[in-house]
């Protein structure tokens, strides 16, 4: 998927990629300047202070599906230019599922959970706690009052796993997360005019609106929940 955006990039690196950059990086080959990024040892990137950054979902996959080879092979290609960054709304474990078990390493950082957590060759350097954010008290709170709501939700299909508790976010799913692929697509669709989300949403921010969350609707069939100021940006 995407073909005509990668194409885009592609494009737009090779632009800027003058001859005294390309001449330069291949001086770097020669005279063996390399680094280590992700545990592979390469000739120093053209533009060693810029980084590139990619959503998952909708980005370089289909919602929760896997990447495909050729995507996976224009990030590989990418990092000969600059470094890359992954950002996504899942856990670590769902976007290594997505780009592959090893893919991590492939990268110089993964930020999962909207950049909650953060990774750097690999390796975890970073990460926050929505537990510690709220406490326990105001957690319940807050959980108790979104099941109730979706149990007196009136919608085509329900399924189970409406919360997805993560490091720092929780993820909400109206009609929960173990439904099918067909059920996923037609939950969206249904979405698209009763807005089932958007106006839980909407009364989650009067409930508790001094708790201090931010609320992301996004994906198919969810949305997130986490600290301010947690967002991808």
């Amino acid at each position: 998927p995407h073909k005509e955006l990668h194409q885009r990039a592609l494009t737009r690196t090779s632009s800027k990629n003058t001859g005294e950059d390309k001449h330069e990086y291949e001086s770097n080959k020669k005279n063996n300047k390399r680094i280590t990024l992700g545990g592979v040892t390469m000739a120093q990137p053209l533009k060693p202070k810029t980084i590139a950054m990619f959503d998952v979902d909708g980005t370089l996959t289909v919602p929760r599906k896997t990447a495909n080879k050729e995507t996976l092979d224009f990030i590989r290609s990418l990092r000969k230019t600059c470094a890359v960054a992954i950002v996504g709304g899942s856990d670590y474990g769902k976007i290594c599922e997505q780009l592959g078990p090893d893919f991590e390493k492939e990268v110089d950082y993964l930020f999962s959970e909207n950049g909650l957590v953060a990774y750097k060759d690999g390796e975890m350097i970073a990460k926050q706690s929505f537990l510690k954010f709220l406490g326990e008290e105001k957690l319940q709170t807050f959980l108790n009052f979104v099941l109730k709501y979706i149990a007196d939700l009136e919608i085509p299909q329900k399924r189970g796993t409406f919360i997805e508790f993560r490091n720092g976010m929780l993820n909400v799913s109206p009609i929960g997360r173990n439904c099918s692929q067909e059920e996923r697509d037609n939950f969206e669709k249904f979405d698209e005019t009763a807005n089932v989300r958007k106006t839980m949403v909407e009364t989650l921010r009067k409930e508790f609106a001094d708790y201090g969350l931010t609320y992301s609707i996004g994906g198919q069939i969810s949305f997130d929940v986490f600290p301010n100021g947690g967002d991808k940006t």
